[in-house]
């Protein structure tokens, strides 16, 4: 396959059944939705967050520890609780799969993305769902160019700049910031600032550190301790997939299923950035308003009906994606990706 992929146009005909595989997937989803709990369509993904908050009132006591074993177990603790709330509680808080009722649903974005996250939920949401779910890997738009960097070599990029994510993450957002108004502006920065004090906060007054720099230092390697990952999981899903252009893109089933890619199963990844991230993002691509949990009840059917309808399901496993991005960072990460042009499917 070279730069561009051509394959025949299809019928008129043709192009109405193809409209309607996404419709009946749609449909058959929509039934499974229908007949679940709020428990499973919620309740089993806000009890993994609320578990993650209790965590942290004994992260902290475990923290001002003097034995080593108890100080370590605190520090895992709490970059467990931290890695849970601002990975899988921020991405399920911006689409809005906390909560049926929408005004709630921004509470938890702006309480989840702003205070817990230290981003603008607006800029959060604006480059996510707008961009990145809506012109899934279009040239320019949804092509997550925004994870490269390509200044950096390989092993600096995948391994060691992936650190500096809680540094970088509210320059970030301040970055972002300027382009809004000055009330939204006055909203953001101070919930940011409450989030970051609070942690410094409590390091300094119940885990007992002496220092700001120590309090400081741990907040970094607490917030740090899953980023490598996180990083990971962000371009090995869709860079290196078909990548399209404004003016050739495909049907929105055909373009999900040829850009995205699931990872396998894994417990502790999936507890921390949740199903939609790893092993369905296949699923929450194609339906980003389920939660984690209806992501994975429904992934038997998402899979079964592409395979019957021989549209691609794309998996792959972690190390394997790892290596193709060490091998080949130039061609993926520095050099412009080549279009794929799915002008038609026989």
């Amino acid at each position: 396959m070279k730069g561009c992929e051509k394959w025949n146009k299809w019928t008129g005909g043709e192009e109405t059944e193809k409209e309607s595989l996404m419709m009946e997937l749609t449909r058959l989803v929509q039934m499974v939705v229908k007949e679940s709990s709020w428990w499973e369509k919620r309740g089993f993904d806000c009890s993994i967050l609320a578990a993650a908050f209790l965590c942290l009132p004994p992260a902290f006591l475990l923290l001002g520890s003097s034995q080593t074993l108890c100080f370590s177990a605190g520090m895992l603790l709490m970059g467990v609780a931290h890695a849970v709330i601002t990975t899988k509680g921020t991405h399920l808080a911006s689409h809005g799969a906390l909560s049926e009722s929408k005004t709630l649903g921004k509470l938890w974005a702006i309480f989840f993305i702003e205070i817990c996250g230290s981003f603008s939920a607006r800029a959060a949401i604006q480059g996510h769902i707008k961009m990145h779910h809506a012109h899934t890997n279009v040239i320019g738009l949804g092509d997550s160019s925004v994870w490269k960097v390509p200044f950096l070599p390989r092993t600096i990029y995948l391994f060691i700049a992936p650190l500096a994510v809680p540094i970088i993450t509210p320059l970030v957002a301040l970055a972002h910031l300027k382009e809004h108004s000055w009330g939204h502006m006055g909203r953001t920065i101070p919930l940011m600032t409450l989030g970051l004090y609070s942690q410094y906060w409590l390091l300094i007054h119940v885990s007992g550190f002496l220092s700001p720099l120590s309090a400081l230092l741990c907040m970094l390697v607490c917030r740090a301790m899953f980023s490598v990952p996180y990083v990971h999981v962000n371009i090995f899903q869709h860079i290196g997939l078909n990548m399209f252009s404004t003016t050739s893109r495909p049907k929105r089933i055909y373009q999900m299923t040829h850009g995205v890619l699931n990872l396998p199963r894994n417990a502790l990844m999936d507890l921390l950035f949740g199903h939609s991230l790893i092993n369905c993002h296949v699923e929450h691509h194609l339906f980003p308003f389920l939660s984690d949990h209806m992501c994975l009840k429904v992934k038997p059917l998402v899979s079964k009906y592409l395979t019957e309808k021989k549209l691609p399901y794309q998996e792959d496993s972690y190390l394997s994606r790892l290596r193709l991005f060490f091998h080949k960072y130039k061609e993926l990460m520095v050099f412009a990706p080549p279009i794929t042009e799915l002008v038609g499917v026989q």
